[in-house]
Protein backbone atom coordinates (compact mmCIF):
# COMPACT_ATOMS: atom_id res chain seq x y z
CA UNK A 1 0.00 0.00 0.00
CA UNK A 2 1.64 3.32 -1.27
CA UNK A 3 1.02 6.60 0.62
CA UNK A 4 1.89 10.01 0.40
CA UNK A 5 4.69 10.64 2.87
CA UNK A 6 5.32 14.34 4.13
CA UNK A 7 8.14 15.35 6.56
CA UNK A 8 7.68 15.69 10.22
CA UNK A 9 7.66 19.33 10.22
CA UNK A 10 7.11 20.88 13.84
CA UNK A 11 4.20 22.36 12.36
CA UNK A 12 2.33 19.36 10.88
CA UNK A 13 3.24 17.64 14.45
CA UNK A 14 1.73 20.06 15.95
CA UNK A 15 -1.66 19.76 13.53
CA UNK A 16 -1.48 16.32 13.45
CA UNK A 17 -1.66 15.74 16.78
CA UNK A 18 -3.72 18.44 17.72
CA UNK A 19 -6.23 18.78 15.73
CA UNK A 20 -7.45 14.71 16.57
CA UNK A 21 -7.79 15.41 20.54
CA UNK A 22 -9.57 19.15 19.74
CA UNK A 23 -12.22 16.79 17.98
CA UNK A 24 -12.02 14.21 20.58
CA UNK A 25 -12.54 16.33 23.17
CA UNK A 26 -14.77 18.68 21.11
CA UNK A 27 -17.08 15.88 21.00
CA UNK A 28 -16.74 14.70 24.95
CA UNK A 29 -17.70 18.33 26.52
CA UNK A 30 -20.33 18.87 23.95
CA UNK A 31 -22.05 15.87 25.96
CA UNK A 32 -20.96 17.34 29.12
CA UNK A 33 -22.89 20.40 28.49
CA UNK A 34 -25.58 18.82 27.43
CA UNK A 35 -25.71 16.30 30.52
CA UNK A 36 -25.94 19.63 32.98
CA UNK A 37 -28.92 21.31 30.61
CA UNK A 38 -31.12 19.18 28.39
CA UNK A 39 -30.21 15.41 28.57
CA UNK A 40 -31.90 14.73 31.61
CA UNK A 41 -35.53 16.17 30.69
CA UNK A 42 -35.04 14.47 27.04
CA UNK A 43 -34.13 10.97 27.82
CA UNK A 44 -35.17 10.72 31.48
CA UNK A 45 -38.31 13.08 31.64
CA UNK A 46 -40.13 10.96 34.24
CA UNK A 47 -37.82 12.16 37.40
CA UNK A 48 -37.73 15.09 39.45
CA UNK A 49 -35.39 17.73 38.41
CA UNK A 50 -32.47 16.02 40.51
CA UNK A 51 -33.31 12.87 39.78
CA UNK A 52 -32.71 14.01 36.16
CA UNK A 53 -29.64 15.36 36.78
CA UNK A 54 -28.05 12.55 38.71
CA UNK A 55 -28.97 10.27 35.94
CA UNK A 56 -27.64 12.26 33.16
CA UNK A 57 -24.66 12.88 34.78
CA UNK A 58 -24.21 8.67 35.25
CA UNK A 59 -24.47 8.52 31.47
CA UNK A 60 -21.90 11.08 31.20
CA UNK A 61 -20.03 8.62 33.40
CA UNK A 62 -20.43 5.50 30.94
CA UNK A 63 -18.23 6.92 28.73
CA UNK A 64 -15.07 7.32 30.99
CA UNK A 65 -15.60 3.54 32.26
CA UNK A 66 -15.22 2.56 28.88
CA UNK A 67 -11.69 4.68 28.01
CA UNK A 68 -9.63 2.20 29.41
CA UNK A 69 -10.94 -0.37 26.98
CA UNK A 70 -10.59 1.45 24.13
CA UNK A 71 -6.87 2.81 25.53
CA UNK A 72 -5.88 -1.46 25.32
CA UNK A 73 -8.08 -1.99 22.20
CA UNK A 74 -6.17 0.48 20.23
CA UNK A 75 -3.19 0.56 22.28
CA UNK A 76 -2.14 -3.03 20.84
CA UNK A 77 -2.85 -2.46 17.66
CA UNK A 78 -0.80 1.04 18.09
CA UNK A 79 1.91 -1.01 19.33
CA UNK A 80 1.71 -3.74 17.21
CA UNK A 81 0.52 -2.20 13.75
CA UNK A 82 1.29 1.50 14.14
CA UNK A 83 0.64 4.84 15.33
CA UNK A 84 -0.83 6.20 12.30
CA UNK A 85 -3.48 3.34 11.17
CA UNK A 86 -4.79 3.48 14.90
CA UNK A 87 -5.04 7.46 15.23
CA UNK A 88 -7.44 7.40 12.63
CA UNK A 89 -9.63 4.74 13.52
CA UNK A 90 -10.29 6.28 16.91
CA UNK A 91 -11.18 9.43 15.27
CA UNK A 92 -13.78 7.51 13.29
CA UNK A 93 -15.47 5.73 16.24
CA UNK A 94 -15.42 8.74 18.58
CA UNK A 95 -16.97 11.20 15.66
CA UNK A 96 -19.26 8.39 14.13
CA UNK A 97 -21.02 8.03 17.96
CA UNK A 98 -20.87 11.69 18.42
CA UNK A 99 -23.11 12.40 15.57
CA UNK A 100 -25.84 9.72 16.46
CA UNK A 101 -25.96 11.43 19.84
CA UNK A 102 -27.38 14.22 17.49
CA UNK A 103 -29.75 11.89 15.48
CA UNK A 104 -31.04 9.74 18.59
CA UNK A 105 -34.90 10.31 19.51
CA UNK A 106 -35.49 10.99 22.70
CA UNK A 107 -37.69 9.71 25.67
CA UNK A 108 -41.71 10.80 24.42
CA UNK A 109 -40.35 8.57 20.62
CA UNK A 110 -38.75 5.44 21.45
CA UNK A 111 -39.40 5.18 25.30
CA UNK A 112 -36.64 3.50 27.29
CA UNK A 113 -34.76 2.60 24.48
CA UNK A 114 -33.71 6.28 24.18
CA UNK A 115 -31.67 6.11 27.82
CA UNK A 116 -29.95 2.74 26.24
CA UNK A 117 -29.44 3.87 22.60
CA UNK A 118 -27.61 6.90 24.53
CA UNK A 119 -25.50 4.72 26.81
CA UNK A 120 -24.63 2.75 23.71
CA UNK A 121 -23.25 5.66 22.22
CA UNK A 122 -21.58 7.20 25.00
CA UNK A 123 -19.85 4.02 25.35
CA UNK A 124 -18.59 4.36 21.77
CA UNK A 125 -17.66 8.01 22.45
CA UNK A 126 -14.71 6.53 25.33
CA UNK A 127 -13.73 3.49 23.18
CA UNK A 128 -12.61 6.40 20.47
CA UNK A 129 -10.99 8.78 22.99
CA UNK A 130 -9.55 6.21 24.61
CA UNK A 131 -7.52 5.17 21.93
CA UNK A 132 -7.10 8.75 20.84
CA UNK A 133 -4.77 10.69 22.96
CA UNK A 134 -2.33 8.12 23.59
CA UNK A 135 -1.19 8.04 19.83
CA UNK A 136 -1.20 11.69 19.78
CA UNK A 137 0.87 12.07 22.50
CA UNK A 138 3.58 9.39 20.92
CA UNK A 139 3.33 11.00 18.16
CA UNK A 140 4.21 14.16 19.33
CA UNK A 141 7.04 12.84 21.58
CA UNK A 142 8.18 10.09 19.45
CA UNK A 143 9.22 13.20 16.60
CA UNK A 144 10.95 15.65 19.75
CA UNK A 145 14.30 16.67 19.65
CA UNK A 146 16.10 15.94 22.11
CA UNK A 147 14.95 18.19 25.57
CA UNK A 148 11.90 19.13 23.74
CA UNK A 149 9.60 16.48 24.66
CA UNK A 150 7.97 18.87 27.20
CA UNK A 151 6.68 21.43 24.56
CA UNK A 152 6.22 18.56 21.56
CA UNK A 153 4.16 17.04 24.23
CA UNK A 154 1.37 19.69 24.93
CA UNK A 155 0.21 19.65 20.97
CA UNK A 156 -1.91 17.16 21.75
CA UNK A 157 -2.92 19.28 25.35
CA UNK A 158 -3.43 22.02 23.75
CA UNK A 159 -6.84 19.76 21.58
CA UNK A 160 -8.85 19.99 24.72
CA UNK A 161 -8.78 24.07 25.47
CA UNK A 162 -9.67 24.62 21.74
CA UNK A 163 -12.12 21.29 21.71
CA UNK A 164 -13.93 23.02 24.96
CA UNK A 165 -13.69 26.43 23.70
CA UNK A 166 -15.71 25.38 20.64
CA UNK A 167 -18.28 23.20 22.58
CA UNK A 168 -18.58 26.24 24.86
CA UNK A 169 -19.16 28.75 22.29
CA UNK A 170 -21.47 26.50 19.98
CA UNK A 171 -23.64 26.29 23.01
CA UNK A 172 -23.56 30.03 23.78
CA UNK A 173 -24.25 30.91 20.15
CA UNK A 174 -26.87 28.69 20.14
CA UNK A 175 -28.31 30.35 23.78
CA UNK A 176 -28.15 33.42 22.09
CA UNK A 177 -30.08 32.75 18.74
CA UNK A 178 -33.04 30.21 19.91
CA UNK A 179 -35.31 30.59 22.53
CA UNK A 180 -35.33 28.16 25.60
CA UNK A 181 -37.82 26.45 23.76
CA UNK A 182 -35.82 25.90 20.64
CA UNK A 183 -32.77 24.90 22.46
CA UNK A 184 -34.39 22.02 24.47
CA UNK A 185 -36.78 20.37 21.42
CA UNK A 186 -33.94 20.55 18.82
CA UNK A 187 -30.84 23.27 19.06
CA UNK A 188 -28.94 21.26 21.24
CA UNK A 189 -28.90 18.36 18.90
CA UNK A 190 -26.42 20.70 16.46
CA UNK A 191 -23.06 20.78 18.00
CA UNK A 192 -23.36 17.30 17.83
CA UNK A 193 -24.21 16.77 14.04
CA UNK A 194 -21.38 19.45 13.54
CA UNK A 195 -18.91 16.79 14.61
CA UNK A 196 -19.21 14.89 11.05
CA UNK A 197 -17.85 18.16 9.33
CA UNK A 198 -14.59 18.21 12.36
CA UNK A 199 -14.63 14.22 11.77
CA UNK A 200 -13.88 14.98 8.34
CA UNK A 201 -11.40 17.64 9.03
CA UNK A 202 -9.33 15.52 11.15
CA UNK A 203 -9.33 12.39 8.82
CA UNK A 204 -8.00 14.46 5.83
CA UNK A 205 -5.43 15.76 8.19
CA UNK A 206 -4.33 12.18 9.71
CA UNK A 207 -4.45 9.93 6.49
CA UNK A 208 -1.38 12.01 4.64
CA UNK A 209 0.48 10.84 8.21
CA UNK A 210 3.73 9.34 8.47
CA UNK A 211 4.61 6.78 10.82
CA UNK A 212 6.88 7.54 13.41
CA UNK A 213 10.79 6.64 13.01
CA UNK A 214 10.59 5.38 16.48
CA UNK A 215 7.67 2.84 15.63
CA UNK A 216 9.59 2.03 12.72
CA UNK A 217 12.89 0.75 14.70
CA UNK A 218 10.61 -1.46 16.60
CA UNK A 219 9.31 -3.09 13.19
CA UNK A 220 13.24 -3.46 11.80
CA UNK A 221 14.45 -4.85 15.02
CA UNK A 222 10.97 -7.11 15.38
CA UNK A 223 10.65 -5.72 19.09
CA UNK A 224 6.65 -5.83 18.66
CA UNK A 225 5.52 -7.02 21.95
CA UNK A 226 2.51 -9.78 21.79
CA UNK A 227 0.25 -8.87 24.06
CA UNK A 228 1.20 -5.00 25.40
CA UNK A 229 -1.11 -4.84 28.30
CA UNK A 230 0.33 -8.38 29.71
CA UNK A 231 3.23 -6.83 29.59
CA UNK A 232 2.52 -3.52 31.41
CA UNK A 233 1.17 -5.63 34.52
CA UNK A 234 3.85 -7.96 35.08
CA UNK A 235 6.46 -5.64 34.69
CA UNK A 236 5.33 -1.74 35.05
CA UNK A 237 2.62 -2.03 37.10
CA UNK A 238 3.94 0.66 39.74
CA UNK A 239 4.71 3.30 36.79
CA UNK A 240 1.03 2.54 35.31
CA UNK A 241 -0.74 2.97 38.94
CA UNK A 242 1.19 6.38 39.87
CA UNK A 243 0.74 7.16 36.39
CA UNK A 244 -2.92 7.22 36.44
CA UNK A 245 -3.00 8.72 39.71
CA UNK A 246 -0.92 11.70 38.95
CA UNK A 247 -3.86 12.19 36.01
CA UNK A 248 -6.78 12.70 39.15
CA UNK A 249 -6.10 16.57 39.93
CA UNK A 250 -6.57 17.64 36.03
CA UNK A 251 -9.62 15.53 35.64
CA UNK A 252 -11.28 16.59 39.06
CA UNK A 253 -9.96 19.64 38.37
CA UNK A 254 -11.53 20.11 34.94
CA UNK A 255 -15.15 18.36 35.45
CA UNK A 256 -15.68 20.80 38.80
CA UNK A 257 -15.14 23.56 36.93
CA UNK A 258 -16.87 23.10 34.10
CA UNK A 259 -19.69 20.39 34.10
CA UNK A 260 -20.68 20.82 37.91
CA UNK A 261 -20.06 24.38 37.73
CA UNK A 262 -22.60 24.89 35.16
CA UNK A 263 -25.03 22.70 36.57
CA UNK A 264 -24.86 24.38 39.90
CA UNK A 265 -24.82 27.73 38.80
CA UNK A 266 -27.70 27.41 36.03
CA UNK A 267 -29.88 25.65 38.81
CA UNK A 268 -29.07 26.59 42.58
CA UNK A 269 -27.66 30.20 41.29
CA UNK A 270 -29.79 30.95 38.98
CA UNK A 271 -27.34 32.47 36.54
CA UNK A 272 -28.57 32.69 33.26
CA UNK A 273 -27.07 29.69 30.84
CA UNK A 274 -25.95 32.35 28.45
CA UNK A 275 -23.51 34.30 31.58
CA UNK A 276 -22.28 30.94 32.95
CA UNK A 277 -21.57 29.73 29.15
CA UNK A 278 -19.75 33.21 28.83
CA UNK A 279 -17.98 32.90 32.01
CA UNK A 280 -16.57 29.66 31.07
CA UNK A 281 -15.36 30.63 27.42
CA UNK A 282 -13.22 33.52 29.36
CA UNK A 283 -11.93 30.99 32.55
CA UNK A 284 -10.73 28.05 29.44
CA UNK A 285 -8.48 30.96 27.85
CA UNK A 286 -6.40 30.43 30.85
CA UNK A 287 -5.85 27.01 30.30
CA UNK A 288 -5.04 27.60 27.01
CA UNK A 289 -2.40 29.67 28.07
CA UNK A 290 -0.96 27.65 30.97
CA UNK A 291 -0.24 24.59 28.59
CA UNK A 292 2.72 26.09 27.00
CA UNK A 293 4.34 27.45 30.59
CA UNK A 294 3.99 24.01 32.15
CA UNK A 295 5.05 22.62 28.80
CA UNK A 296 8.36 24.98 28.93
CA UNK A 297 9.05 24.54 32.32
CA UNK A 298 8.64 20.40 32.32
CA UNK A 299 11.70 20.80 30.21
CA UNK A 300 13.65 23.35 31.82
CA UNK A 301 13.10 22.06 35.50
CA UNK A 302 11.94 18.83 34.75
CA UNK A 303 8.18 17.40 35.27
CA UNK A 304 8.23 16.44 38.73
CA UNK A 305 8.83 19.44 40.06
CA UNK A 306 6.40 21.92 38.11
CA UNK A 307 3.74 18.79 38.69
CA UNK A 308 4.42 18.96 42.36
CA UNK A 309 4.22 22.89 42.30
CA UNK A 310 0.96 22.65 40.19
CA UNK A 311 -0.78 20.32 42.62
CA UNK A 312 -0.01 22.06 45.83
CA UNK A 313 -1.76 25.01 43.86
CA UNK A 314 -4.82 22.94 43.28
CA UNK A 315 -5.05 21.58 47.25
CA UNK A 316 -4.98 25.07 48.06
CA UNK A 317 -7.74 26.24 45.73
CA UNK A 318 -9.98 23.67 47.03
CA UNK A 319 -10.57 26.28 50.14
CA UNK A 320 -11.69 28.94 48.33
CA UNK A 321 -14.59 27.28 46.18
CA UNK A 322 -17.53 27.18 48.55
CA UNK A 323 -17.31 31.14 49.80
CA UNK A 324 -16.53 32.54 45.75
CA UNK A 325 -19.34 30.36 44.38
CA UNK A 326 -21.77 30.83 46.76
CA UNK A 327 -21.18 34.88 46.81
CA UNK A 328 -23.00 35.30 43.56
CA UNK A 329 -20.62 37.56 42.26
CA UNK A 330 -20.35 36.77 38.41
CA UNK A 331 -16.62 38.81 38.95
CA UNK A 332 -15.81 36.22 41.32
CA UNK A 333 -17.16 32.96 40.15
CA UNK A 334 -15.35 33.89 36.70
CA UNK A 335 -11.71 34.72 38.68
CA UNK A 336 -12.41 31.15 40.97
CA UNK A 337 -12.89 29.50 37.09
CA UNK A 338 -10.51 31.44 35.65
CA UNK A 339 -7.94 29.95 38.32
CA UNK A 340 -8.78 26.88 38.63
CA UNK A 341 -8.47 26.02 34.72
CA UNK A 342 -5.11 27.80 34.56
CA UNK A 343 -4.13 24.98 37.44
CA UNK A 344 -5.68 22.30 35.32
CA UNK A 345 -3.58 23.50 32.31
CA UNK A 346 -0.59 22.96 34.44
CA UNK A 347 -0.96 19.83 35.66
CA UNK A 348 -2.41 18.16 32.63
CA UNK A 349 0.51 19.86 29.92
CA UNK A 350 3.19 17.54 31.36
CA UNK A 351 1.33 14.48 30.79
CA UNK A 352 2.00 14.84 27.17
CA UNK A 353 5.42 13.85 27.81
CA UNK A 354 5.25 12.35 31.30
CA UNK A 355 3.48 9.56 30.78
CA UNK A 356 4.69 8.26 27.44
CA UNK A 357 8.35 8.38 29.19
CA UNK A 358 7.35 5.83 32.23
CA UNK A 359 7.22 2.70 29.45
CA UNK A 360 9.31 1.42 26.72
CA UNK A 361 8.51 2.07 22.86
CA UNK A 362 7.09 -1.17 21.98
CA UNK A 363 4.44 -1.04 24.63
CA UNK A 364 4.14 2.78 25.05
CA UNK A 365 1.00 3.39 23.11
CA UNK A 366 -0.96 1.27 25.61
CA UNK A 367 0.83 2.22 28.42
CA UNK A 368 0.56 5.98 28.37
CA UNK A 369 -3.25 5.49 26.80
CA UNK A 370 -4.13 3.05 29.39
CA UNK A 371 -2.45 5.22 32.38
CA UNK A 372 -4.26 8.52 31.17
CA UNK A 373 -7.62 6.82 30.77
CA UNK A 374 -7.50 4.79 34.28
CA UNK A 375 -7.37 8.47 35.45
CA UNK A 376 -10.47 9.44 34.22
CA UNK A 377 -12.26 7.09 35.54
CA UNK A 378 -10.89 7.88 39.38
CA UNK A 379 -10.76 11.35 38.54
CA UNK A 380 -13.81 12.37 36.35
CA UNK A 381 -16.13 9.54 35.20
CA UNK A 382 -18.45 10.26 38.64
CA UNK A 383 -16.57 13.95 39.26
CA UNK A 384 -20.26 15.42 38.36
CA UNK A 385 -22.10 13.27 40.54
CA UNK A 386 -20.40 12.92 43.20
CA UNK A 387 -20.49 16.98 43.55
CA UNK A 388 -24.06 16.84 43.17
CA UNK A 389 -23.90 14.52 45.85
CA UNK A 390 -21.95 16.01 47.89
CA UNK A 391 -24.11 19.23 47.70
CA UNK A 392 -26.99 17.73 48.71
CA UNK A 393 -25.65 16.35 51.56
CA UNK A 394 -23.10 18.90 53.14
CA UNK A 395 -22.91 22.03 50.62
CA UNK A 396 -20.83 22.96 47.94
CA UNK A 397 -17.69 23.04 50.88
CA UNK A 398 -17.45 19.72 50.51
CA UNK A 399 -16.93 19.88 46.94
CA UNK A 400 -14.49 22.64 47.92
CA UNK A 401 -12.60 19.26 49.83
CA UNK A 402 -13.02 17.11 47.31
CA UNK A 403 -11.09 19.08 44.66
CA UNK A 404 -8.13 19.62 47.43
CA UNK A 405 -8.28 15.39 48.04
CA UNK A 406 -8.42 14.64 44.46
CA UNK A 407 -4.76 17.14 44.19
CA UNK A 408 -3.33 15.84 47.08
CA UNK A 409 -3.88 12.05 45.67
CA UNK A 410 -1.67 13.41 42.76
CA UNK A 411 0.77 15.24 44.30
CA UNK A 412 1.65 12.45 46.39
CA UNK A 413 1.41 10.30 43.20
CA UNK A 414 3.80 12.43 41.17
CA UNK A 415 6.09 12.39 44.14
CA UNK A 416 6.66 8.94 44.48
CA UNK A 417 7.31 8.86 40.48
CA UNK A 418 11.23 7.56 40.14
CA UNK A 419 13.33 8.80 38.18
CA UNK A 420 14.02 5.18 37.58
CA UNK A 421 10.65 5.10 35.67
CA UNK A 422 11.25 7.64 32.77
CA UNK A 423 12.80 5.30 30.33
CA UNK A 424 14.57 7.49 27.65
CA UNK A 425 13.86 6.80 23.92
Amino acid sequence: MSSIVIAPSITRIACASFIGTAIEYYDFYIYGMASALVIGPTFFPEGAPEVQIFSAFLTFAIAFLSRPIGAVFFGHFGDRVGRKSTLIASLLVMGISTTLIGCLPGYSVLGVWAPIFLCVCRFGQGIGLGGEWGGAALFATENAPAGKRGVYGMFPQFGPSVGFLLATGSFFLLTQLLTDQEFNQWGWRIPFLASSVLLLIGLYIRVSLAETSVFNGILKKEKTVRLPIKEIYQSYLTPLVLGSLSMVVCYVLFYISTVFSLSYGTTMLKIPRQSFLGILSIAILFMALATPLSAWASDKWGRRPTLLVASLGAFLSGFILEPVMNSGSLFFITSLLSLQLFLMGLTFSPMGALLPELFPANIRYTGAGTAYNLGGIIGASFAPYIAQRLVDEGGVAWVGGYVSVASLISLLAVYFIQESYINEW
